[in-house]
């Protein structure tokens, strides 16, 4: 499974790609509109996480609610570096432009998805991500890691590469907050995790392994203190 990481905050890009395992970017206007940004700069905020992030996906998304609008946008977010992906929220006129886009060479992320339905009409259109979202099931009392299973198996039940030689279209789980959220993603086959900073650094540490390191530290100071 792949780690992107859920944020449009510059100096959390840089320290995550910075471990090696950093596969992606995906941000949305709120996570922009936290860095404080304006709207004359978001071009250029998203340039700069194009390039420390240079050759791996970066998700931009539209603002636009027609389809015309979506499509216009999405060309110019497209333009402005290689890796970056156009993100549109699921209905029936993102579908009309993802098709555009798609047959265009540009890549699109598809993101609200919340049911098998809608993930399959996506990668019909010619979506390179589908996101469905895991947490925001939880808020409503369901079980949002059983939702995001039933859309991993449905994909992986048919071939929607013909648009695409990379071969078709990729899960991103979303709206992850835990450990347990990813490892459960893991579990059930997800292509990739995009993963909210705090959350990511928590996959990072285990009681066990602070206990053990603690433990090390204080074996090799009675070495160095014999010494």
């Amino acid at each position: 499974m792949k780690f992107f990481i859920d944020t449009a905050d510059l100096d959390e890009i840089r320290e995550c790609a910075s471990w090696g395992a950093l596969s992606g970017v995906t941000t949305n206007p709120s996570l922009y509109a936290k860095t404080g940004g304006k709207l004359a700069d978001f071009e250029g905020h998203m340039v700069k996480i194009c390039e420390i992030c240079e050759g791996l996906p970066v998700s931009a998304e539209s603002t636009a609610t027609t389809t015309e609008g979506m499509v216009e946008e999405g060309r110019r977010l497209a333009a402005l570096a290689p890796n970056i992906v156009v993100k549109l929220p699921i209905c029936a006129e993102s579908l009309a432009a993802c098709r555009t886009l798609a047959s265009e060479g540009i890549k699109v992320n598809m993101t609200l998805i919340f049911s098998v339905p809608q993930a399959l009409l996506a990668a019909r259109a010619g979506a390179r991500y589908v996101s469905p979202f895991v947490g925001r099931y939880d808020d409503i009392a369901e079980d949002g890691v059983e939702r995001v299973a039933d859309i991993v198996a449905a994909i992986g039940n048919y071939d929607f590469g013909w648009w695409n030689e990379e071969g078709g279209v990729e899960i991103i789980a979303a709206s992850l907050r835990t450990p347990n959220h990813v490892t459960q993603m893991a579990l059930i086959g997800a292509d990739i995790a995009t993963v909210p900073y705090a959350a990511l650094k928590k996959c990072l540490t285990h009681p066990l392994t602070v206990n053990g390191l603690a433990s090390f530290e204080a074996d090799w100071k009675k070495v160095t203190a014999e010494a």
